[in-house]
């Protein structure tokens, strides 16, 4: 299943090419979408969400499935945002393509403990 959300909620199940390109018109600066794939078969989060930044560009990240498997772009326009997102969700394997992106996946590890940082016992 996919499910598009905003930060107003406004959730939308199975969401059309045309409803994800008026959700993300809507945003305004410092609104979010995100578009999740939710299947029972598949363990982890499976999303894609587009926050509108003050500076008017659309900053897109996508997990699949790990924290370790999160990345991040940005892209000045709506229509290449939207693309992805409609791509994204039918499961085209270039839609990354035209972006660069960065992976994100060590800001979600978790701290690595060392021995000697543990109290004593």
């Amino acid at each position: 299943m996919l499910i598009a959300r905003n930060g107003r909620g406004r959730v939308v199940e199975w969401p059309s090419a045309p409803a994800m390109d008026t959700m993300l018109a809507e945003l305004r600066q410092g609104d979010y979408m995100i578009l999740e794939r939710k299947d029972e078969e598949r363990d982890g989060d499976w999303y894609v969400q587009v926050l509108f930044r003050d500076d008017g560009t659309y900053q897109l990240e996508y997990r699949d499935g790990v924290p370790a498997e999160h990345y991040q772009t940005v892209t000045a326009s709506r229509e290449k945002a939207c693309e992805a997102l409609v791509d994204w969700a039918a499961g085209k394997p270039g839609w990354r393509e035209g972006f660069e992106w960065n992976n994100l996946g060590a800001m979600f590890a978790a701290p690595v403990v060392k021995a000697e940082d543990l109290p004593a016992t």
